[in-house]
């Protein structure tokens, strides 16, 4: 039995046993640690992750597609979202919370390891975030999505993570699967061979396993869709040909680290080949669109026609019937 199926069976009884077991500690508040927190840097950092995804809120429409037949579709926030941030990262914490509290959640549950927990929640305390846990890894996923039952479950983690974020997902929706993180350098002609290196060492910084590649074309870079790719030299002029990739850095002047830590942008982006098929944490990670129909004695006349041949079609009388008012 994993530790999220045992979670799920016996609840807050399986966390603490977990948690001891793994963490050696018991889940708890995480009390704040300011002496270490670049308080000014985090509120940088929040602000612009505020005003950047505040300005991607998708519109909500209303169409009339037929006379007496209205259509609208509107975004509403999620009520509630849980988020896992890796040891010490604050930076993740401003870019998940912040967008959910952007988006209009009303309950944000941070998850974080009991070592580097105080300096995490005292980001927390400074951007007005109360609720944070000292709880890691797979019992973190699996308490949030079966104990408090959290809408949603963002936020990036270890292999082990990952995998719980996977296993819940069935249950609780997740904002995208995280594995190792990834660069590719496209280094074209007239690249500067230093600014290649930059790259790639503060990649390589992620750990053993984080993928760190350098090429010459763009096509070589679509092939693998990395989480973060770089465009150098010549290449600066493929940007606006980009399908695959989690986050584009152009030029020597647009290090991967300004995005991490700096511009706004978000850094929880797809990996292994995700990105060919999705895109990083947006405001619309912590919104779902609903559709409201409206229809008039006459446009139900109008449409009638179309459900009564298409029901009988399908075999659905009582399809059929419906419309007959």
């Amino acid at each position: 039995m994993s530790i999220v199926s045992d979670i799920k069976e016996r609840g807050d009884e399986a966390v603490r046993e977990w948690a001891l077991k793994l963490d050696g500690a018991e889940p708890t508040r995480a009390v704040a640690d300011h002496s270490l927190l670049p308080k000014q840097a985090v509120l940088d950092l929040a602000d612009r992750v505020e005003r950047w995804h505040a300005a991607q809120r998708p519109a909500d429409i209303r169409l009339e597609v037929e006379p007496g037949v209205v259509l609208e579709r509107k975004w509403l926030p999620l009520q509630s979202a849980g988020v896992y941030v890796p040891r010490n990262l604050v930076s993740t914490l401003v870019m998940c919370a912040v967008v959910a509290r952007t988006a209009g959640v009303e309950e944000i549950v941070v998850c974080t390891p009991p070592a580097g927990a105080g300096l995490v929640a005292a980001a927390a305390e400074l951007l007005g975030f109360g609720e944070v846990w000292a709880l890691g890894g797979p019992q973190a996923i699996g308490w949030l999505a079966y104990v408090r039952k959290v809408d949603k479950i963002v936020g990036p983690g270890n292999q082990y993570v990952n995998d719980a974020k996977l296993e819940v997902w069935r249950d609780v929706p997740i904002d995208l699967p995280g594995g190792p993180s990834e660069v590719v350098v496209v280094a074209g002609e007239g690249a500067d061979p230093h600014i290649v290196e930059l790259e790639i060492a503060a990649q390589a910084e992620h750990g053993h396993d984080a993928g760190c590649t350098v090429v010459s074309t763009l096509a070589e870079a679509e092939e693998i869709a990395p989480e973060h790719l770089v465009l150098l030299g010549s290449a600066e002029a493929d940007a606006d040909l980009v399908r695959n990739a989690g986050a584009v850095f152009v030029g020597d002047y647009s290090p991967v680290a300004s995005g991490d830590y700096a511009t706004g942008g978000n850094h929880v982006l797809p990996t292994g080949g995700w990105a060919r098929s999705t895109g990083g944490l947006g405001l619309e990670t912590f919104l779902k669109p609903i559709t409201i129909q409206r229809l008039t004695r006459e446009g139900l006349d109008l449409v009638r026609p179309t459900v009564e041949a298409l029901a009988a079609a399908e075999g659905l009388t009582a399809h059929a019937a419906a419309v007959q008012r």
